[in-house]
């Protein structure tokens, strides 16, 4: 079982734009990435509250065009401070506080499978600070955006993310996939 941070990012390192938009990303339509074979493995998802909104505007709402069912069928964490609308038939648990309890409580719902940190990148970097996170894959696309939401606002220098593949998808993406080293003075976890 791995906690996995699987998500796509511009070149210059950032998930959204500075309107928290992805149409830059959606300019590509299906990229024939990695992504089918990837939740297959996924037990367990979290995602922040910023992540959950978004899908829920964009998608889930019934103003959303056009609208979509909820699109994950494993059970999903939202980390948030404030009181959101839940989606009917999904689930879906609100959660606040320090991720490691959460944490635990993912690992015994996903049983053998793995942790899908969906987004965002603030939340992810609570996972990574409780030495938590175990992979982060990463589809570069081949667009800057110059500002907006940072793919991982956290330094992380020593020990560095462990290159584990690089792999081409067509012409406008490249996936990068990262080990996240066990820190020597890590004892938060």
């Amino acid at each position: 079982m791995k906690t996995q941070y699987y998500t796509s990012a511009s070149l210059d390192g950032f998930i959204a734009d500075s309107h928290n938009s992805l149409d830059w990303l959606f300019q590509f339509g299906e990229a024939g990435d990695s992504y089918p074979n990837f939740t297959r493995e996924v037990g367990a998802i979290a995602m922040g509250a910023t992540t959950y909104e978004w899908i829920l505007t964009h998608q889930s709402d019934e103003d959303a065009d056009p609208p979509q069912a909820w699109p994950y069928e494993q059970p999903a964490w939202v980390f948030t401070s404030r009181i959101l609308p839940a989606i009917e038939g999904a689930d879906i648990r609100f959660v606040k506080g320090d991720v490691l309890p959460v944490h635990q409580e993912m690992m015994a719902a996903a049983g053998n499978k793995n942790i899908w940190l969906v987004g965002g990148g603030d939340l992810v970097g609570q996972f990574y600070d409780r030495g938590l996170l175990d992979e982060v894959i990463v589809s570069i696309a081949s667009v800057t955006l110059g500002s907006g939401a940072p793919l991982l606002p956290r330094t992380i220098t020593t020990p560095p993310l462990r290159l584990l593949s690089a792999k081409a998808y067509g012409d406008a993406f490249a996936e990068l996939r990262y080990e996240v080293p066990v820190r020597v003075d890590d004892t938060t976890a």
